[in-house]
């Protein structure tokens, strides 16, 4: 990732090891190489042999002012980007701030029914003494009716002295009853607060996350832009310098700062999924992906309705595809070419996660999710015709076929993955011309 520098490096000792050579002459030079006499005495120069080198300097420096202008468009819309990835970044803070509110509101139901529960068993046990104490003076009453009545001397008494005893006892069991059923229900009820405190625990936890992913792609795209701007800075001083310099000099320049390029190509890439993922995780947390599904049984449709396929899924001879386990080159998804400006549609119902507008690698993109983890990109986009957080449906139309990023020509990069991994779409996908249905 930091080759730059050294690419900084090689191209300063170039070019001094020429400068070296050019001043290593005589002292004391004449004016010109051949100098002439003229009539009155002065001395004049002929006019200095064309350079043979000029016309690969010329394309040289032609192709390289490509590189800077790309680089510079680039870095706008780095700039861009992190100002959209800051506004998420503030959303993610304020629900992250939200959860730990209501972590904290359901932490005090907890606190308070437990402190219910303590009392509610306090007053059950205090129940449980009173209900055995009158059951023990039940106990201790005569067996016979005529006992009581002798003892009482009077049958109104008796019967008084008999129902005050067992309305206490029916009482005191009723209240232990009553007090059993508010317990079970406290106890229920904390459960169910204790279940609902677990959950935001995890909604918490997923947003902060999400918060360290979204903060790690916007260091990723400060890099980035810190790598163009030096990019940009390197070309323009080595064009500055590019007379009189031998071929085999300039190509290694053009050579070196084109690596440059090629990884932050790859860097482009990553930077994208990475934003992908980070509003995948914002659609889960606000529940809005199905769950529970898989890539078995998954049913694309193809992006346009009519297209020729210019380059298939596998490795590749391209130069700027990334590499992919053991190939140098992997085209990580299926190119199909139409007329500049053709409908580009969703290829299954989803959540759209990620949209970007670069002039590098995917150039204009949109990312779906589908949920199980499944998403498709579309690159190379003339325009999106989609925002983050739009919901679509199969068939509706997110963008225009382009030729934006590193292209050849207008298509369409159509992408698979499952749990940010790249797979075959073809698999998913029907023969071309036809439709599922049909």
């Amino acid at each position: 990732m930091r080759r730059i520098l050294a690419a900084a490096v090689t191209v300063t000792g170039l070019l001094a090891l020429q400068a070296s050579s050019v001043f290593a002459t005589d002292p004391t030079p004449s004016p010109c190489a051949s100098p002439s006499a003229a009539s009155d005495g002065r001395v004049t120069c002929p006019a200095p042999p064309a350079n043979p080198n000029q016309a690969a300097y010329a394309l040289l420096e032609s192709r390289l002012g490509g590189d800077i202008a790309r680089a510079l468009q680039t870095e706008q819309r780095v700039a861009a980007t992190l100002d959209q990835f800051a506004a998420t970044e503030q959303l993610l803070t304020a629900q992250v701030t939200q959860e730990e509110a209501l972590i904290a509101n359901l932490q005090d139901q907890i606190a308070k029914l437990d402190v219910q529960i303590s009392d509610t068993q306090a007053r059950i046990d205090v129940e449980k003494q009173e209900l055995a104490a009158v059951s023990r003076a039940i106990y201790r009453q005569p067996d016979s009716f005529w006992l009581l009545i002798a003892r009482s001397s009077n049958l109104h008494e008796a019967l008084v002295a008999t129902a005050d005893a067992v309305v206490a006892g029916q009482r005191a069991h009723a209240l232990q009853t009553r007090l059993e059923a508010d317990l079970a229900k406290l106890q229920a009820d904390r459960d169910a607060r204790q279940a609902d405190l677990d959950r935001e625990n995890g909604t918490l936890d997923l947003l902060n996350a999400n918060l360290s992913s979204l903060q790690e792609v916007m260091s990723q795209q400060d890099d980035v832009s810190s790598q163009l701007s030096n990019l940009v800075s390197q070309i323009q001083t080595a064009k500055t310098q590019l007379q009189n310099q031998p071929p085999d000099v300039t190509t290694s320049l053009a050579q070196l700062l084109e690596a440059q390029e090629q990884d932050l190509v790859q860097r482009s890439y990553e930077t994208a999924w990475s934003q992908a993922q980070v509003g995948v995780g914002l659609a889960l947390v606000n529940n809005k992906l199905p769950v529970g599904k898989t890539i078995q049984g998954l049913a694309l449709s193809w992006p346009m309705a009519s297209f020729e396929i210019t380059q298939p899924f596998g490795p590749s001879n391209v130069v700027l595809e990334p590499p992919f386990g053991p190939y140098k080159h992997f085209h990580t998804g299926v190119d199909m070419a139409a007329p500049l400006g053709t409908p580009v549609m969703a290829a299954a119902d989803g959540l759209v996660v990620a949209v970007g507008h670069t002039n590098v690698g995917y150039g204009n993109y949109v990312v779906i999710a589908h949920g199980g983890g499944i998403a498709t990109l579309y690159g190379h986009l003339l325009q999106t015709n989609a925002s983050v957080g739009d919901r679509v449906v199969r068939g509706q139309v997110i963008g225009l076929e382009g030729s934006t990023g590193f292209s050849t020509g207008p298509h369409v990069h159509f992408e698979l993955r499952v749990n940010d991994q790249v797979i075959d779409p073809m698999p998913y996908l029907p023969v071309p011309g036809t439709s599922w249905s049909g």
